[in-house]
């Protein structure tokens, strides 16, 4: 009997070791990425209540136009329950509420910095409603919606997931002559079975050259430039970030909504750029 237990407790020791082992970040990645690339801003949402305000604001600016895809959702302004952060995560939250006249409410942050070329890391976990749509998405600094011109300025997709069609990831680039209202953008998907159940990392890296989309450490979206000018390739500038979860609009409701399933949320783990460290 004492041997047995002695047995059984090796046993436990060896399968707990195997777990965390298991469960650990792929080394040979992460360690690519520790020589090549500095960490010079992130979110890690270790604090509780509202968005940090010196990081992200809120973006509202297209409610009125549905904007410009025929979206059912209000994104709102400073309301936790669309966007709060708490147990170390940033909740976006999409309620079937009537809001200003729409029969949904949701939220839409946008980073306060921009930065030309890098790599950003963004880790969450998908909602899985029929109706929604989700994006982790990147626009010219300085661009607003009231601008109206895209896409001749250019358009970055990292992550972007609709509910009728689970696990399915996209990835695109939009400019003037690649865009997707002509179905001519650059893009790419890969399916990721558990994208609604677990956290993945959505990466994507670019710099004058060349950009590319990962999950985790599968590279599936890659998209060079031509050089054939700005109509072609208007990413030579700052881009900031922009998280939501929209309801409907042109895609996301091309199989209806399904009301029984909200609330519906997307849960950010971290949020992390860098830029490539100076060869010495």
């Amino acid at each position: 009997m004492i041997l047995y237990n002695k047995f059984l407790r090796f046993l436990g020791f060896a399968i707990i070791i195997l777990f965390f082992a298991g469960n650990s970040p792929a080394q040979t990645n992460r360690g690519t990425i520790n020589k090549k690339w500095k960490l010079v801003w992130s979110d890690e949402f270790n604090y509780i209540g509202l968005p940090d305000s010196t990081k992200w604001k809120y973006d509202t600016e297209g409610n009125a136009a549905n904007w410009g895809n025929f979206e059912d959702q209000q994104y709102t302004i400073g309301k936790l329950e669309n966007g709060r952060v708490e147990n170390g995560k940033l909740y976006i939250i999409a309620l079937k509420k009537e809001t200003e006249g729409k029969k949904y409410s949701s939220v839409r942050l946008n980073s306060k910095e921009a930065w030309q070329f890098g790599r950003i890391e963004i880790s969450a976990k998908l909602p899985d409603g029929r109706g929604t749509w989700p994006a982790i998405w990147m626009m010219p600094g300085g661009w607003s919606f009231k601008d109206g011109n895209w896409p001749t300025i250019g358009e970055i997709d990292i992550m972007e997931h609709v509910g009728h069609d689970l696990g399915v990831i996209h990835a695109s680039a939009h400019s003037k002559d690649y865009q997707w209202q002509a179905a001519t953008q650059k893009t790419a998907i890969i399916s990721v079975p558990d994208a609604t159940k677990n956290f993945h990392t959505y990466a994507f890296e670019w710099d004058a050259e060349i950009m590319k989309a990962f999950v985790d450490d599968s590279l599936y979206f890659v998209y060079k430039n031509e050089g054939l000018g700005e109509s072609k390739w208007p990413y030579n500038k700052p881009f900031y970030l922009i998280l939501n979860l929209a309801v409907g609009g042109a895609w996301g409701r091309t199989k209806g909504i399904d009301d029984a399933a909200f609330p519906q949320t997307m849960e950010v783990d971290y949020v992390r750029f860098y830029k490539q460290k100076k060869k010495k």
